[in-house]
């Protein structure tokens, strides 16, 4: 499977099941490990443990390959590894405490995006 491909597949997943905050860095500069970092969160153990279990059966659908799955009995924090995609899905508390965008020069979900754009424009008026 095609990166793009794989990539909207795991968005798709986790919107699926009302993921938020949904993050795609791109990290093909920054290591050769992995091309892609999925961050997103759920709301409770249950959801996050759901929202991985989706990404995962949703790639094995589609005829991919999930290499190793960890943090599913917590449900606080799951990684999910498929090869050129790395998919967190945590706990806000969580993702707040390790603040992988930072890490990673991603650029902040969608929304916080959004909001940044519409205080600059504020500002400028």
């Amino acid at each position: 499977m095609k990166l793009p491909q794989l990539e909207k597949l795991v968005v798709d997943a986790l919107d699926d099941i009302k993921a938020r905050d949904i993050e795609v860095i791109n990290t093909s500069r920054l290591t050769s490990l992995f091309d892609r970092m999925v961050i997103a969160c759920g709301d409770s153990n249950r959801q996050v443990k759901s929202l991985a279990r989706n990404v995962q059966d949703k790639v094995r659908e589609a005829g991919g390959r999930v290499l190793s799955c960890e943090g599913e009995e917590v449900g606080e924090w799951v990684l999910v590894d498929l090869g050129d995609i790395i998919v967190h899905v945590m706990q806000p508390a969580v993702r707040s405490y390790y603040n992988l965008e930072e890490l990673w020069g991603g650029k902040g979900p969608l929304r916080v995006r959004r909001a940044m754009a519409e205080v600059g424009s504020a500002g400028q008026g």
